[in-house]
């Protein structure tokens, strides 16, 4: 008798286990998609800098450039 309960406290654990090691997956992939995400809005930031510094330029031939 003392065995039926330890096995199903086994099997629980398991499941808990399986859907502990699921939502982990779940998480890594959702930090993944956002690191993706934040490197194609960094660059498109700097490009968007670079524009904006062309034009100062363009518009201030005195200034400094970099």
């Amino acid at each position: 008798m003392a065995e039926a309960p330890l096995s199903e406290s086994v099997a629980r654990i398991e499941r808990a286990l399986q859907r502990i090691e699921a939502a982990a997956a779940a998480r890594a992939f959702d930090n993944e998609q956002l690191a993706r995400r934040n490197r194609v809005l960094r660059t498109r930031i700097e490009e968007a800098i670079a524009s904006l510094d062309s034009l100062i330029a363009q518009e201030l031939p005195d200034a400094p450039s970099n």
